[in-house]
């Protein structure tokens, strides 16, 4: 299926499909709403997808393909889309297998079409790639950290968490100590499960929620029968009090593949280091896009790092959450 909102481009498409061996465009539509009710009637295996379209972009709109449709893959075609660039990268966090520059001129220009048949060949010899939480073991921890515009992802995220889903949850947010307490409150009715502020030597719980204060960074350590928090007031490299790294490098140290971090919405880059940890010991990274955040500093470091795992919606994020599942 291609789906772009030029009719000569999707001719032109067309027509370099149909010269592939084996191939045939089932469907040539102009939006995401219209591809998605395609992918609802018929099997599709490859989608073609442009990011500029009418109405929901491309990338906004990439979760849902592949929600509506798991195995099928998707190539992104973009004139902003040359390898390495940050649209490319975040098209791969979301799950696209795959990008390619679209020609500014016409779609036939520099050799676009002998590029484009050679890299559907390659993607559709490789095995279908797992949607974000659609399969893998469960996680053991969840920790999640946010700056400006946190406050207000963190409401649906949290409401998109059922309560039966017992594993601890880590947050820390930039806020200044004296909104601790009242924030803990808040958080506790949104997430509809108890809230400690992070102390020394406070045991991790199933059905808890931790916050880390706002003179501290939180750190976690293994214990005889679990894991416990440990308060750190050492300066951090990023320069924030309460500091999103530590969590994370220390989450990393101790529940490695099975760990879950998630960055929401603030500035700077805050958690990138300890995102890089938490992949580097085979732990999965959320981060919240760009179109629902208030500032894409933090999630959009993690994002064009290539570190991200998946990348939505607070509401989306929490379904991923909510799910329990790691991508294989």
């Amino acid at each position: 299926m291609i789906v772009d909102d030029s009719a000569v481009t999707r001719c032109v498409l067309t027509r370099v499909v149909d010269t592939l061996p084996n191939a045939q465009v089932a469907a040539a539509v102009g939006g995401i709403a219209p591809a998605i009710a395609v992918l609802r009637e018929q099997p599709i295996d490859l989608i073609l997808l442009d990011i500029n379209l009418p109405g929901t972009d491309g990338l906004s709109g990439l979760p849902a393909l592949s929600g509506v449709a798991p195995d099928a893959r998707i190539i992104i075609l973009s004139g902003e889309c040359a390898d390495g660039s940050p649209v490319a990268l975040h098209a791969l966090a979301l799950g696209a297998s795959a990008t390619i520059a679209k020609p500014h001129s016409t779609p036939l220009a520099g050799g676009f079409s002998a590029r484009l048949a050679k890299l559907v060949a390659e993607v559709m010899r490789e095995p279908a790639r797992p949607t974000g939480g659609t399969r893998g073991d469960p996680f053991d921890i969840i920790a999640i950290g946010a700056s400006t515009g946190g406050i207000h992802a963190l409401a649906p995220l949290l409401r998109a968490i059922p309560p039966e889903l017992d594993v601890p949850i880590l947050v820390t947010q930039h806020l200044p100590g004296s909104f601790t307490e009242y924030f803990a409150q808040q958080l506790s009715a949104l997430a509809r499960r108890p809230v400690d502020v992070a102390r020394d030597s406070l045991r991790l719980q199933r059905g808890r929620l931790v916050l880390a204060p706002g003179d501290a960074h939180i750190r976690v350590v293994s214990t005889t029968d679990g894991a416990a928090t440990r308060l750190d007031r050492s300066p951090s490299p990023s320069g924030c009090m309460p500091s999103v790294d530590p969590m994370f490098e220390s989450v990393a140290q101790v529940y490695g593949a099975r760990a879950l971090a998630v960055v929401l919405s603030g500035m700077g880059r805050d958690g990138c280091r300890g995102a890089e940890r938490i992949r580097a010991r085979g732990g999965v990274v959320a981060v919240q896009d760009q179109a629902s955040s208030v500032v894409w500093g933090m999630p959009g470091a993690i994002a064009e790092s290539g570190l991200a795992t998946t990348i939505g919606t607070p509401v989306q994020l929490g379904e991923f959450i909510a799910r329990r599942k790691r991508p294989a």
